[in-house]
C-alpha cells in the first residue's frame, strides 16, 4: 500500500517550495496567447499543494511582449513598422487536497486578459474573461518518498471556453479575443527526482480540443504535446531558484475533415523563476520566459518575453 503523506522523512519547506516552483514554472511556459495554442500547458499544475499543504489560494499577474513570429517554414521575422503585440493577465487560482485520498488534489484557475494590438495606423485595447481551467494530480510517489525511485505523479485537466473567440471579436484588431472557443482535455505525467538540494524534473502531457462550427465550416485543431524539463535548487533559508526548457507541438488543423497544409505548429520556450518565502503560509513565486528568436525555434507562433509574479497563500 503505497505510504501517506505522515509515513516518511518530509524535506525542508525550501524543498517543498522548489517543488511548487516547478509546478509554477511549467504553467508559465504555457504563452499567454490565448487565442490558439495555450491548452496544454495551461491545464497543468496552476497551483500545485506541497507535500504539506492542504489548499492554496493566490492571484498571478503577468504581462508579456512580442517580438517576433515565426513563420510557416520556421523562419523567425521581426515585427513590420508599425505593429505590436502587448497582453497582460491577472488570474485567480486555488487548488484543495481530498481528504480521503490525500494524494490527490484539485486545482482551478480563472484568467482575466486583455490585450493592446497596433497595426500601423491603428492601436487598440480589449480584454476579458480568459478560458478557465480544472486539473486533477495523482501522486503515486513522491520525489524522496523511495531512495531509488523518482516522484511520479499523473495529471488530467479540462479547459472551459469561458473565454471569446476570435470569430466572435467585435474589435478590428480582435483585442477582445480572449480564448480558443473550444473545450479541451488534457493528460500527462510528471516525473522528479531529489539529488541533494537539486530537484530535477520532467513533465510531459497531450491535449485534444473539441471541433467548432462557425458558419458552414467546422475546424478542429490538431493533438498538442507538451513537454517540460527543469531543474531547481532550494536554500536552506526556503528560497528557490529554477530553469526550464520546454516545447510545445501541435499537429495540423482540420477544415471540414480535410488537413490543412502548413497549419502545423510548434515553440520552444526557456525561462528563469525564483520562489521567495515571505512566511509560513505565504510564497511569491516569478518566472520571465522567452521563445528564442532563431530559425527552427517555431512555427507558425509568435515569439514573446513574459514575466509573471504570484501570491501564493496556504493552509496546512
Amino acid at each position: 500500500m503505497p505510504a501517506s503523506r505522515s509515513t516518511f522523512d518530509k524535506p525542508p519547506r525550501g524543498w517543498l517550495a522548489a517543488v511548487g516552483l516547478f509546478s509554477i514554472a511549467s504553467l508559465q511556459t504555457a504563452r499567454v496567447w490565448a487565442q490558439s495554442c495555450c491548452a496544454g500547458a495551461g491545464a497543468v499544475a496552476p497551483g500545485r499543494l506541497a507535500v504539506h499543504e492542504d489548499a492554496l489560494v493566490g492571484i498571478r499577474v503577468r504581462a508579456a511582449l512580442s517580438y517576433g513570429a515565426f513563420d510557416s517554414k520556421g523562419e523567425f521575422r521581426t515585427p513590420a513598422p508599425g505593429v505590436s503585440e502587448q497582453q497582460f493577465e491577472q488570474a485567480l487560482l486555488g487548488a484543495v487536497r481530498v481528504p480521503i485520498v490525500d494524494r490527490l488534489q484539485i486545482a482551478s484557475v480563472l484568467p482575466v486578459v486583455e490585450t493592446r494590438r497596433s497595426a500601423r495606423a491603428e492601436s487598440e485595447v480589449g480584454g476579458g474573461l480568459g478560458d478557465a481551467t480544472m486539473t486533477v494530480r495523482y501522486d503515486g510517489v513522491y520525489a524522496g518518498e523511495r531512495r531509488w525511485v523518482p516522484g511520479i505523479a499523473m495529471v488530467l485537466g479540462v479547459g472551459i471556453p469561458t473565454g471569446r473567440s476570435v470569430d466572435r471579436a467585435r474589435r478590428p484588431l480582435a483585442t477582445d479575443a480572449t480564448g480558443t472557443g473550444a473545450w479541451s482535455a488534457t493528460a500527462g505525467v510528471a516525473v522528479e527526482q531529489r539529488l541533494g538540494r537539486v530537484l530535477l524534473g520532467g513533465l510531459v502531457t497531450a491535449s485534444g480540443r473539441a471541433a467548432r462550427t462557425v458558419g458552414t465550416i467546422r475546424s478542429a485543431l490538431g493533438t498538442q504535446w507538451f513537454a517540460l524539463a527543469s531543474a531547481a535548487y532550494a536554500w536552506p533559508s526556503e528560497f528557490a531558484v529554477a530553469a526550464t526548457a520546454s516545447l510545445t507541438a501541435e499537429g495540423r488543423s482540420e477544415v471540414n475533415g480535410a488537413d490543412v497544409p502548413g497549419s502545423s505548429r510548434h515553440v520552444i520556450a526557456a525561462g528563469l523563476s525564483g520562489v521567495v518565502p515571505l512566511h509560513e503560509r505565504i510564497r511569491l513565486q516569478g518566472a520571465l520566459i522567452a521563445n528564442p528568436p532563431v530559425a527552427a525555434a517555431g512555427q507558425n507562433e509568435p515569439a514573446a518575453l513574459s514575466a509573471t509574479l504570484t501570491a501564493i497563500g496556504t493552509w496546512f
